[in-house]
Parts: C-alpha cells; structure tokens; sequence
C-alpha cells in the first residue's frame, strides 16, 4: 500500500533539487500540506519557490536545521509526519576550503533533526535522508556494474565524508529508537534554478559571456547527470512507494566525460572547444568515476525521461532567458572558488555580493535545548511575512 504524507517539513528547499521536489508535490498533491525550512544560505533563492508562493498548502519559514528549539517547534505545532532532509552545504570545491562548515551543516544538522523526531515520539511517519553517490567514493574505470546500495562507502573528500557521517547516524536512529527512515544517494543532477558553482550551469553562463569554460584537470572525468524533473519524479516515487529501512540509487547509466559536457555546451553556442575550453589546476582530489546501479528504484516504477539533448537545451534556454536570477555571480563563475559561507552575503575569494537584510528567524545554535520550543515563528505563506521579536535579523538572499 502507498504512504499518504499529511504534513510534510522539506529542509533546504529554496535550493536547487528540493525546489523541484517541493513545487511538484505543491502541484499534484493539494491535499498535502508543505512546509519549508530554509536559511537561505549562497546558493537558495526565494525565487526558486515561486510556483508554489500562492498555494494555501504552502508555508516557508526561514530558519537553521541546526536550531532545534525551532525544529522541535515546527514538528509539533505544524503536525510533521513526512520530513525530507535536503538541506546540506554540497559544492565540494568548498569543502576542500572550509570543511567544518560542512561538518556543521550536513552532520551536526542532520543529528538535530534526528533528536526532533525522537523527542516527538511517533509522529513521523517518514525520515527521506537525501544522501549522494559520493558516499561510494570512485568507481573502477574498467566496471561494468555500477555500486549497489550495499556496497561499502568510501568518501574521498571532506564533503562526501560528512554525507557518509550523517547516513551513519539516520541509519543508527533507525535502529535504536525506530525511526522509519529512508536514504537516497543520487547522481549528478542539472536544470533551471541551479546556482552557477555547479558544471553545467556555469559553462552556460561562461558561454553567454563569451568566456572560456575551465575544466579541472584533463576533463576526462566521467559522471553521470539526470535532469532535475526527472529526479523530483523519483523523490515523488519514493516517498510514496519507498519502504523504511532502505536505500535507493537515483542515476542514470548515461555516462560522459566532463570535456564532453564542455563540448556539447560550446556546441549549443556555436563556440569553437579547441579556443573556448580551457583546462585548469585539479583539484586536491579528483574521484575519476562515480557509477550507480539504478535497478531498485526502476523496480519501483520509476525511470528517466528525459534525454541529455533536450535536458540540456531545456537548461540553456532558462539561463538564457533568465540571466540575473542569482545577481552578480563573477566569483562563482571562477575555475576554483572558494565561498567563504559566513552572514552578510555570498562571499568569494576575491569577490564579494552584498545582500539585504530582511526579517528571519534566528539561525543561533548556542541554545540547542530541545525542550525549549518558540512561542512563534517567522513565516510566510505567500500573503505575509510576520516576525517574533525574540528572532533577529540575518543577511539572506531575496
């Protein structure tokens, strides 16, 4: 029999994927009702929520994962029976510069949330944990079968290492307090609303400048992309036909090399790859393949739609027509950046975007009592935006 969420709390939902995944439930299941909780970090953006703004099933409060007064506020007083746990710092460049805050955010966050639901008792219903195919860490080359869900994880970066860390603890929450928690690992994923740190979206923006497209290394790194449709249609599937305690590979067995990415965009530009791609330092470490076996969700009913062909025109035509969706991106755009993820604003080595400040709910994690729960909360269901004075005010991205 297929779960039937009521209530529904998407962490990190204003970013790339959960926008996607938050708009389509919004769309095809009015009866559900979604929260969103979201700091608003560099790479979410309001704007990315803008189908479901209007929607009376939609609430978007802005706020840290690793606030748990707030957490345990908004499961019991918002009735949270579904959580999907998107929200998490992903970019790995970054996290060759700045680990702990990968630390902070995908560990030490995931672990608040984990303590919310303990302390609700048996509230949720469902714990969808958004891992990634990094945990694996490098595929063989010459292999031919792509990594099962029991394969061992081996993580090669700071920033797959602490996905690994956190699958650990929603795994031991599972098994000691019971919790109905399910994992998903995904390959690499593109489209609309991506911010431009990531590959794709950064040589398109490159190319639309008339910039050379850097690539790390030799560019004959090999990954596997899906289309941000297709993968909010396998988040769909999985919180409806997933079954607790296990784990499920989202990706594709359509592999290409990172040079040939950069030649199919110069391709859609007319850009000559011989003088418009340029090839730049490595990284620290570089994972030469990540490969998948996808055969558990199919047996689900799910699959991929859609082509790289028409995914990537889909993609290019909405940078196209939307450019300044993410404001002054320069230092993104760089063949190494460095986000230094501190309030104020999106700030690079060498660059700096000022931002405004709006009313928010406080994203202090000094007080991490989970007995203590707000009074209020800073919300908005597209109509108002009330705040509670006890919250101050903190640099986001509107």
């Amino acid at each position: 029999m297929a779960y039937r969420p009521k209530n529904i709390l998407i962490t990190g939902a204003a970013g790339f994927i959960a926008s996607h995944v938050c708009n389509r439930l919004i769309r095809n299941y009015p009866d559900y009702k979604i929260v969103v909780l979201d700091k608003l970090d560099y790479c979410s953006n309001l704007k990315n929520l803008l189908p479901s703004k209007s929607s009376p099933n939609f609430k978007f409060v802005e706020g840290d994962i690793g606030s748990a007064d707030l957490v345990n506020y908004l499961l019991i007083t918002e009735s949270i029976d579904t959580i999907m746990h998107f929200a998490a710092q992903t970019h790995v460049d970054n996290s060759f510069g700045n680990s702990f805050e990968f630390t902070k955010n995908n560990i030490f966050g995931t672990h608040v949330l984990l303590e919310a639901c303990k302390m609700t008792g048996q509230m949720i219903k469902r714990f969808i944990h958004v891992s990634t195919d990094e945990v694996y860490g490098e595929t063989d080359e010459d292999s031919l079968v792509g990594n099962h869900e029991a394969s061992q994880l081996l993580p090669t970066n700071p920033y797959s290492a602490t996905k690994a860390g956190a699958e650990m603890l929603v795994m031991a929450y599972g098994r000691s307090y019971g919790l109905p928690v399910i994992t998903t690992r995904g390959n690499n994923v593109y489209g609309p609303n991506q911010f431009p740190e990531k590959l794709i979206p950064k040589f398109i923006l490159l190319a639309m400048r008339g910039l050379p497209l850097p690539i790390h290394g030799d560019g004959l790194n090999v990954r596997s992309y899906l289309y941000c449709e297709d993968v909010a249609e396998a988040f769909e599937v999985i919180l409806h036909k997933g079954e607790v305690d296990h784990v499920y590979n989202i990706g594709t067995k359509k592999e290409r090399r990172v040079i040939d990415v950069a030649k199919d965009v110069c391709k859609l530009f007319s850009m000559d790859p011989k003088t418009s791609i340029k090839l730049v330092e490595n990284r620290p470490f570089n994972d030469q393949r990540y490969f998948v076996d996808d055969q558990k969700l199919k047996c689900l009913g799910w699959s991929e739609r859609t082509t790289w062909e028409e995914g990537l025109r889909k993609t290019l035509d909405w940078y196209v027509r939307n450019p300044d969706w993410w404001g002054d991106v320069s230092g993104a755009l760089l063949p190494h950046p460095r986000m230094l993820m501190v309030p104020g604003g999106r700030h690079f080595d060498g660059f700096h975007e000022d931002t405004k400040s709006v009313s928010s709910v406080s994203t202090n994690t000094d007080n991490n009592s989970p007995s203590e729960v707000p009074a209020s909360a800073s919300i908005s269901n597209g109509k108002h935006h009330p705040t509670m004075p006890s919250y101050h005010h903190v640099n986001c991205i509107e």
